[in-house]
């Protein structure tokens, strides 16, 4: 996918939690059921994951693109540093 569509892609899910995070906000204010409270928090914290997926995936080819064409491996090692960091937040 073409850096450009992929960045509007993410900026767009981005835009879509925002206003999930706001209706989660009025629900709380509004004192909604736990369930729906709770239901409408998973359903932010999956739309947070997908995108910190799509924003990975695009990082690793970034990191890899780079060595192959630099033969420099640094930014190996960051993206490992960075998959470690993303895995330990489960």
């Amino acid at each position: 996918m073409p850096e450009q569509i992929e960045k509007k892609a993410v900026i767009n899910r981005l835009k879509r939690i925002e206003g999930q995070v706001r209706g989660l906000q009025q629900m709380i204010e509004q004192e909604r059921s736990c369930e729906e409270v709770m239901t409408q928090v998973s359903a932010v914290v999956s739309a947070l994951q997908r995108v910190s997926e799509l924003v990975a995936r695009r990082y690793a080819y970034r990191c890899i693109s780079e060595v192959t064409e630099s033969g420099k491996t640094d930014a190996i090692d960051a993206l490992i540093e960075n998959i470690i960091k993303l895995g330990g937040s489960k």
